[in-house]
């Protein structure tokens, strides 16, 4: 097997590709070596320590730059008893790159998750890490350029946030052996602050639901999309996501559900909700107010723009009505917050607002669980009822206030509306 000692560099290596040398010995430093493969276009490099040869990777993914700096820390890992791998990537900026690019194309996660990523990988981690070698990832590092200086000016919980998205970013890595090992593998966040992430109260309280039912309304009338979104999420603990972006043929008033697709919400299993009497006379009130004022599309909350509200506009809604008193996510805490105070078995209200479940859970509620959500609804609406949500619906007496010919004329017309875009209904 042909040898040549060299300086190697990059320019020499592709010289002696179109030679028939085999391997490249580097003069400068002791024991590197790099191999051609069989098609010359490729090489391997290794490190070769008392006369084994341990191979770092692979040329051009790894140039001769990014080894040659690379060697002290292979040493040290080949004396420690790690291995002597190096990835094609020598700084976390460029490993942070590549997941960002991962998270953009994962079907599976949300916009929402992929948006919150994006930014905290932009705006923070690339910014304070992109520079840092792989080979210096460290409690110190991370403390001294990451934790200590976000924590100063960003809250305890996104602080938690951009740290767990960073090691997601190695742990993944290293699963698909791009990188030799993960730096991060023993680090926790406790390591850098004993704070507690806290859970927020709700800004609203049970006392509160008479002047908020007032309130929306009266909000109703003048601005009904804006009083819909939050007489939806109030009545069914919804978050604003699965809420704004619903569609009418997810409502079915014959079957009296409404059926919330998977990738609608954040756990990514679809969710089933029962449609109480009192809201399926909201809903047809409020389509039958959509047809009158000339809008006949597939979007419960539509925008100008023929597409449901974005998660801007739907948060723009909340500031309208919060005055920043309260938020969308206080209408999801008080709702479950209020069926505990009225009795609602706590498996019921968990399902209800759609958090994650384990599967044995799922697998032994799932036979009655329907019958019981609609129970634990109609419950909670009948406690609405009490707070001035009968005043919304107008099911006290004539519906609507009118007389018993106006609401026959104005039922018939809304469940014909409704019949032509929902589901069972046709």
């Amino acid at each position: 097997m042909s040898s040549a000692a060299v300086k190697i560099t990059d320019a020499e290596i592709k010289r002696q590709a179109a030679s028939g040398v085999r391997n490249l010995r580097d003069i400068e430093n002791r024991g590197l070596y790099l191999r051609f493969n069989q098609d010359r276009a490729r090489a391997s490099w290794y490190l070769v320590v008392k006369g084994e040869w341990n191979r770092i990777g692979h040329f051009p993914d790894l140039n001769t730059k990014q080894v040659v700096a690379a060697l002290p820390a292979i040493r040290l890992r080949l004396e420690a008893g790690a291995g002597s791998t190096l990835s094609k990537w020598v700084t976390t900026g460029e490993l942070l790159d590549w997941f960002a690019e991962r998270m953009a194309r994962d079907r599976n996660l949300s916009s929402k998750r992929k948006k919150t990523g994006a930014s905290a990988i932009k705006c923070h981690l690339i910014p304070r890490l992109g520079e840092l070698p792989l080979t210096s990832v460290d409690k110190a590092a991370l403390d001294s350029l990451l934790m200590w200086p976000l924590q100063e000016t960003l809250s305890i919980d996104y602080v938690r946030l951009v740290f767990q998205l960073l090691a997601l970013a190695f742990r993944q890595a290293f699963k698909l052996e791009l990188i030799a090992s993960n730096p991060m593998a023993g680090i926790k966040f406790s390591d850098f602050s004993k704070a507690k992430v806290g859970i927020k109260p709700s800004r609203l309280r049970g006392v509160q639901l008479p002047a908020l039912l007032e309130q929306l309304a009266e909000v109703f009338v003048a601005a009904p999309r804006d009083a819909m979104l939050a007489l939806l999420m109030l009545c069914h603990g919804t978050r604003i996501g699965e809420s704004r972006l619903t569609q009418w043929p997810h409502i079915s008033l014959a079957e009296r559900e409404w059926f919330i697709p998977g990738d609608h919400t954040k756990t990514g299993v679809e969710h089933h909700l029962p449609l109480t009497e009192q809201m399926c006379e909201i809903l047809k009130r409020y389509r039958d107010g959509q047809y009158a004022n000339g809008y006949d599309g597939q979007y419960v909350f539509p925008a100008r723009n023929g597409k449901p509200l974005s998660e801007g506009q739907a948060s723009a809604v909340f500031t309208r009505l919060g005055q920043g008193e309260w938020t969308s996510h206080d209408l999801r805490k008080v709702a479950r917050t209020g069926w505990a105070d009225i009795g609602i078995d706590h498996l019921i209200g968990e399902l209800l607002i759609n958090h994650a479940m384990g599967h044995n859970v799922k697998v032994y509620i799932q036979s009655d669980v329907m019958s019981r959500k609609r129970d634990a609804l109609e419950k909670w609406h009948a406690h609405l009822d009490q707070k001035g949500f009968a005043l919304i619906h107008g099911l006290t007496g004539n519906r609507f206030g009118d007389s018993g010919n106006a609401l026959e004329a104005t039922e018939h017309k809304a469940c014909g509306a409704i019949q032509e875009s929902t589901i069972g209904e046709v």
